[in-house]
């Protein structure tokens, strides 16, 4: 709540004319059934000039009320865009901050709903209390007052309303509040679900998993529809009680003023501003109501929020100098588990790499070795030991050094929607054209991006869809030697490529990027045999280090690897 009265101070200006126009249309509001009062007392008393009168102040407080109303309802969205905006771009930018473990924690699809349905369940609150927090207290009180003055013998039936409605709202509101959040949970499992199908889709229909997944969702789907449906229920309960107490109110003030009005015929009049007050009362509370439900609604979602604009980034950088880092990669007594593992994936992990050698790293699956990768760029720290780049230790270096210094070209491609030079462009901001081209090359890519009608402004669609594996991984590959970086780690991210394709990229990675520290991660021995050194990871310990040669002769987890290869190979 703190942080959202820090958004409404920054829009002050917006903010107080909606709320300058609520108050407005509130005192329209009550002073209306006023002048009818009178006007029903002048015509009566068959006064046609006080009828005139009073019917032009009727018309003058309508046009009022309409031109307030606009107005307010023009600054509350106003006000309501801009602060969920602004709340939206905090979110995103704070994301931006976050470290590969703070993504995990909190998972994607629930990251992609906060920043979506909550704010939007923030956005609807704001706009309801620029329109309605003024008014409903002004319009309570008011309509209190002018009722006793009204009618002063009636004040226990409008103390006997509020009652009724306070017991009907307590028992409503308490039950709706543990509702609501449960529903964001429920939203956030269907959104899981329905994302991983839809980008596993090949996989589901390879195994004909139809049936299966249409039963998952549809019983994630149920709980939410039946927790949605007691919502409703208690809502179908809670409007038809509110207005069955007002309207027993009015006929109970109806059926007394009908034992008067033989006796004071100005009864007439003054039922039906009582009648109308007593309605706006209703209106005041009722609307006090719906509002306490949505901003219960709506804290749990700025609860949400908060968790995101609190969370400290795992990873943080040094404030210092930018500099420029060589090619050297040193790990001293490295140990690594990952947040929330008992058991370390890499364990005193120590080598050496000079900057322009090629390294291979093999093992079998689960051995680390993209772990081992990922330390080097800074996307985890280790739990104990040192990692240094260019002699110096990571965590003392800005995040810019490092990612200038380094780029990572992961196994999984992943293109952005836009175009090819868009997506080349996050290599390196400023690329030219003959960059993109030197980069192509290199990647063997430019074969078929020239091939294309735009080139290199041609279109990805979403998820690239419009390319094919092996395509992809040429442009991730194109993206990551376009800055022609101090080091370039390739997580077996020639995998989809043909071995002819294999083949001419590394050597055009050997020829144009020949003072380039290159490690590669591979599961095919084939892809690092030319390798300076090759790094042997097995369940978490570096066990071999040396030339393809070497290691054949004296490392056993490296002579089954290459033996159970070459014998696929041979088959």
């Amino acid at each position: 709540m703190t942080s959202l009265v820090t958004y409404l101070k920054k829009y002050k200006g917006d903010a107080l004319i909606a709320t300058i126009s609520v108050i407005i249309i509130a005192f329209a509001t009550l002073w209306q059934p006023r002048i009818l009062q009178e006007m029903i007392t002048a015509i009566l008393q068959k006064d046609q000039t006080t009828v005139l009168h009073l019917g032009i102040q009727l018309i003058a407080l309508a046009i009022l009320g309409i031109i307030a109303g606009i107005i307010n309802t023009i600054y509350a969205a106003k006000t309501a865009q801009e602060i969920s905006a602004d709340m939206r771009e905090k979110g995103y930018r704070k994301i931006q901050t976050f470290s590969f473990g703070n993504i995990e924690k909190f998972s994607a699809s629930n990251l992609v709903i906060r920043l979506t349905n909550d704010i939007n369940q923030v956005q609807l609150v704001i706009m309801s209390v620029l329109q309605q927090l003024t008014r409903i207290p002004i319009l309570f009180v008011g309509a209190f007052v002018l009722a006793i003055v009204t009618m002063p013998r009636f004040w226990w039936i409008i103390v006997l309303m509020l009652v009724l409605i306070v017991v009907v709202s307590v028992f409503a509101f308490t039950r709706m509040g543990k509702y609501f959040e449960k529903v964001q949970t429920q939203l956030e499992n269907n959104n899981t679900l329905a994302r991983e199908n839809l980008m596993g889709m090949r996989v589901v229909k390879s195994f004909v998993q139809e049936k299966n997944q249409i039963a998952k969702f549809s019983k994630s789907s149920d709980e939410m529809t039946d927790t949605t449906i007691k919502i409703g229920n208690l809502f179908s309960i809670l409007m038809p009680a509110f207005f069955l107490v007002g309207d027993l109110a009015v006929a109970g003030s109806i059926m007394l003023v009908g034992t008067m009005i033989t006796k004071d015929p100005s009864m007439i009049a003054a039922v039906q501003a009582f009648i109308s007050y007593l309605m706006q009362i209703l209106f005041s509370v009722v609307m006090g109501g719906f509002m306490m439900t949505g901003a219960s609604r709506a804290f749990v979602s700025l609860r949400r929020l908060q968790e995101i604009y609190d969370t400290k980034p795992d990873l943080t950088f040094p404030d210092v100098p930018e500099t420029s880092l060589s090619g050297d990669v040193q790990f001293e007594n490295v140990t690594f588990a990952y947040p929330g593992d008992d058991e370390p994936v890499l364990q005193d992990i120590s080598f050496k790499v000079k900057a322009g050698e090629m390294i291979g790293i093999v093992g079998a699956t689960g051995s680390g070795k993209t772990t081992l990768a990922q330390l080097i760029p800074r996307l985890y720290d280790p739990n104990s030991g040192v990692v240094k780049v260019g002699g110096r230790n990571i965590k003392d270096v800005n995040e810019k050094s490092l990612r200038n210094a380094v780029s990572f070209i992961l196994q999984r491609s992943t293109l952005f929607s836009g175009t090819i030079s868009h997506n080349l462009k996050q290599g390196k901001q400023d690329a030219t054209l003959n960059d993109m081209k030197w980069a192509a090359n290199v990647a063997q890519a430019a074969e078929f991006i020239e091939k294309l009608d735009e080139q290199y402004d041609a279109k990805v669609e979403e998820r690239s869809a419009n390319f094919s594996g092996g395509q992809k991984q040429r442009l991730s590959i194109t993206r990551g030697v376009i800055k022609k970086p101090d080091i370039l780690i390739m997580d077996d991210s020639t995998s989809a490529l043909d071995a002819r394709s294999e083949k001419l990229v590394q050597q055009a990675l050997e020829n144009q990027l020949a003072g380039t520290t290159t490690i590669i991660i591979a599961e095919k021995i084939s892809s690092i045999i030319k390798a300076d050194r090759i790094l042997v990871l097995d369940k978490g310990h570096l066990v071999g280090e040396g030339t393809h040669q070497e290691l054949v002769k004296n490392n056993q987890i490296y002579q089954e690897i290459y033996q159970t290869q070459k014998a696929l190979e041979e088959v």
